[in-house]
């Protein structure tokens, strides 16, 4: 398959080594495009749940196919999560068409774009709260694992999948309410600091809206997940965009059974660290 050129894609929230993670549809996503510029903006991998017990094939082709990326053309800038905050550790690096950094500042087409993960203006990921967080990480995973099998059998009966996490954050005023919190905290900092965009994750919705104030006005993106929502931003002709993975318009790639000798470095490297 031809890929497709991209100027920039934003991915986040991909969460290896969890139940939830959807790492065929993203290698198959992975396989279909050439970008430029490849923002990888936190929990890619999750530490927090990261176990040697559960680490699929297709978890590993899914590493293997950015170093295949980055051999190529393309620029990857992986900015730390909360889920990988262990990387904080190393920020500030480069290494050949990588680099590590907590927030990324992108100037493109004479506009500015402040890219981070979110996790910053959450205060449920630091402190004491932060052990309820991971409880609530393991619990989140059951909920998406026990929602996948529900939709299997939904789909065999001819039934639309339904998704028990969205409900509940639609339905629940205090996550409606942070969520509003979150973007207005956000963009107010994008406008006093005179940047065009400020792009996000770590909330796992995708989004694309204009915040104005008197003062000025930002386009507030968020890239969304790879567990629920399987989307991305794509930047092409100076525009922004959500991309929506599509079962019909990408086939699901074939996991891989080999693993390279950096793929198991790296492996190694986040077993220590947990």
């Amino acid at each position: 398959m031809q890929r497709r050129k991209v100027e920039v894609v934003v991915i986040s929230d991909v969460h290896l080594g969890t139940y939830g993670c959807h790492a065929a549809e993203l290698i198959a996503y992975l396989k279909s495009i050439e970008p430029r510029l490849l923002i990888l903006n936190g929990d890619i991998i999750d530490g927090w749940q990261f176990s040697k017990r559960y680490f699929p094939n297709a978890h590993f082709e899914v590493i293997r196919e950015i170093l295949g990326l980055m051999a190529g053309n393309t620029r990857v800038i992986y900015i730390t999560g909360n889920h990988d905050e262990v990387l904080r550790n190393y920020s500030d690096i480069t290494f050949g068409n990588l680099t590590l950094v907590d927030k990324f500042l992108l100037k493109i087409d004479d506009q500015k774009a402040w890219i981070f993960h979110g996790d910053v203006f959450d205060n449920t990921t630091k402190g004491s709260a932060k052990i309820l967080a991971k409880m609530g990480g393991k619990g989140y995973d059951l909920l998406i694992l026990l929602n996948r099998s529900i939709n299997y059998l939904m789909q065999k009966i001819g039934k639309d999948k339904v998704s028990f996490s969205k409900k509940v954050k639609d339905s629940v005023k205090s996550a409606v309410k942070y969520i509003n919190s979150f973007e207005n905290t956000i963009t107010d900092l994008a406008i006093d600091n005179h940047f065009d965009y400020v792009i996000c994750g770590h909330i796992h919705q995708p989004c694309k809206k204009e915040f104005q104030h008197a003062t000025g006005k930002t386009t507030y993106l968020n890239s969304g997940d790879w567990v629920e929502n399987l989307t991305s931003l794509e930047y092409n002709a100076g525009i922004w965009s959500i991309f929506n993975y599509k079962e019909s318009d990408l086939s699901a790639s074939q996991q891989n059974e080999g693993k390279s000798k950096l793929v198991d470095i790296f492996f190694d490297v986040m077993a220590l660290s947990v």
